[in-house]
């Protein structure tokens, strides 16, 4: 089972998300997002839902082993596995955690792009798309309590991939064209 994965890193907010699906589109690769992952076996009542709900209602990060379950099994369900992770790993055990998966199912990492955006631009994103959308996850203090923990827990990966040599900078701001091109040219 050959293949390759770029890593999206970042604060949510950062538009991780929005460059991550335009790439996998452009390279016909699976955006696999844990947010997403998570938000739909909350939906579904899954028994894995059911254990991240109040988790993810506290604002904290939803324990490792739970997470990589949900990607292992996103990833045994794909014939050709050409990964995009959208702001995941966030921690270095996830890191190391999928470091050990990939090499199992013989998918390269391609690289590891750090969406870098100023928190008070991520809180006015994250407040503007919880209008949007409805997200009842993405209230003010919720979001304050995400950076948070983004900043004490995820802020490690940065030096463990700068030391792989895979990290790449991309700034954030811009319009998502703009990014984009970053995004396209850190990666040939």
């Amino acid at each position: 089972m050959a293949g390759d994965a770029v890593i999206f890193l970042g604060p949510p907010g950062a538009g991780k998300g929005t460059q991550a699906a335009r790439l996998a589109s452009e390279l016909g690769y699976k955006k696999l997002s844990t947010g997403d992952l998570l938000r739909e076996h909350v939906a579904g009542n899954t028994e894995l839902g059911r254990l991240a709900k109040p988790i993810m209602e506290r604002g904290d990060l939803v324990p490792d082993d739970l997470i990589l379950a949900m990607v292992r099994e996103e990833l045994a369900g794909l014939e050709a596995p050409h990964v995009i992770f959208d702001g995941f790993p966030r921690t270095i055990a996830q890191a190391r955690a999928l470091d050990r998966l990939l090499a199992e199912l013989g998918i390269r990492l391609k690289g590891v792009l750090l969406v870098d955006v100023g928190q008070e631009e991520l809180i006015r994103r994250l407040l503007e798309r919880a209008r949007k959308e409805g997200r009842s996850d993405d209230n003010e203090a919720t979001i304050r309590r995400r950076l948070e923990v983004y900043a004490q827990q995820t802020q490690p990966l940065v030096s463990y991939y700068q030391s792989t040599g895979a990290l790449r900078h991309i700034e954030g701001l811009g319009t998502p064209d703009e990014v984009y091109g970053r995004v396209t040219g850190a990666l040939s």
